[in-house]
Formats: C-alpha cells, sequence, structure tokens
C-alpha cells in the first residue's frame, strides 16, 4: 500500500510539470512579442535608410542630371574638382543585416535609380506608409519595399526640384523673391507669397445701412 509520503511526492511531481508547461508557455509568448517588435523596428530602420538612399540618389542627379554608376559614388562624387558626399556611409539592409542590396537600375542600365530590400520575408506593416512610400502598401514581400528616385515624377516630401522641370511643375519646391506678391494677388494656386513688413492693409470699414457714410 502507498502511504501518505508517496502521495506527497505525486503531487509535489505533478505540481512540478505544472509549473514548467506554464514557463515553458510564457517563455514562448515572450519570445514571439520580442520577435514582433524587434522586426517592426527593423521595419522602422528600413524605411529611414531606404530614404537615405532616395535622398542621397536625388542630390546626385539634381547636381548632374545622371544617376549614380554605383552606390559607393554617393559617397564620393568625383565629377566636380572637390568631390561631393551625397550619403553618410553605405547602409546594411536591416532586414538581412548585409549590404546585399537588389539594386533599381535606369533602362539603360548604367545607373542606379534605387534600392530595395533582398529579404524575402513578410513585412508585418501594410498600410499607413507616406505618401512617398505609398506604393509600398500591402507588399507581401520586403524585396517589394523599393526605395525609387523618379526624376519624370513626382517626389514629393523630398524637398529636392527635379532638375531640368519649369516652375510650377508638380512635386517642385519654387522660392519666390520676398515682397513681390501678396497672399491671393498672384502666383499660383495653393502657394503662399511673403510680403514686405509693415504693409498690410487694414480691412476696409463696414458700411452701415443705407449706404451712407459713418
Amino acid at each position: 500500500m502507498h502511504g501518505p509520503a508517496s502521495r506527497q511526492r505525486g503531487f509535489t511531481y505533478l505540481g512540478l510539470l505544472m509549473a514548467v508547461v506554464v514557463m515553458g508557455l510564457m517563455l514562448t509568448l515572450v519570445s514571439r512579442v520580442w520577435r514582433t517588435t524587434e522586426q517592426r523596428e527593423r521595419e522602422t530602420q528600413l524605411l529611414f535608410i531606404g530614404h537615405a538612399y532616395r535622398m542621397a540618389i536625388a542630390s546626385y542627379v539634381a547636381l548632374g542630371h545622371q544617376y549614380p554608376p554605383t552606390l559607393e559614388n554617393l559617397l564620393k562624387d568625383d565629377r566636380f574638382p572637390v568631390p561631393r558626399r551625397h550619403l553618410r556611409r553605405l547602409y546594411a539592409d536591416p532586414m538581412t543585416g548585409q549590404a546585399d542590396w537588389s539594386l533599381i537600375m535606369t533602362p539603360s542600365g548604367q545607373g542606379i535609380m534605387g534600392v530595395a530590400s533582398s529579404s524575402q520575408g513578410v513585412p508585418i506593416k501594410r498600410d499607413g506608409f507616406e505618401i512617398i512610400d505609398d506604393a509600398l502598401k500591402g507588399a507581401d514581400c520586403y524585396c517589394a519595399w523599393e526605395f525609387v528616385y523618379y526624376v519624370n515624377r513626382r517626389n514629393r516630401g523630398l524637398g529636392i526640384g527635379t532638375p531640368g522641370t519649369p516652375p510650377g511643375t508638380p512635386g517642385t519646391i519654387q522660392p519666390s523673391s520676398p515682397g513681390t506678391l501678396s497672399p491671393g494677388l498672384g502666383g499660383a494656386p495653393g502657394t503662399i507669397q511673403p510680403i514686405n513688413p509693415g504693409t498690410l492693409r487694414p480691412a476696409p470699414s463696414p458700411v452701415p445701412p443705407g449706404g451712407g457714410t459713418p
């Protein structure tokens, strides 16, 4: 016959087994949350670095009206007597941890228009992108996150005018001379033109009923 001591040992083993199962479930949950948080952080880094590459390519094109033949040209633009620098350094792909970007070439194959991640992972972020990244919505692969600078398309948010385009072209920023136009009196629709300080005119006095002079 089994005594009280045997039954006590059985309950102890059962309690330890349940504790191990609970701890395993908790560790699995924590691991999933950590991996999700880490993936979201890498997505944020990918967007930031992708924008940096796009801005650097835009700067390179704006100065020479041609796309860079290599990414290294963004670090040292030797088309000028004093080399220019458009990018601080060649960033690695946060999704792979390596500088293994998929390069998006021009139709002639002579220049780089943009970069894309080489990761085959499935993004968590599917919406809520900036207007310039609208094409990334609903992508099923990080390899579809392409950061491209198009010369003849709108590049909102870049702050760099498209080279060779006339004033007023959508997507470009046209400066105006201070004191030339008053708000609402000229310029392209939807633009704000500055005026000289002290030239604001007071609003006309209201005309009393009957048309008389107050």
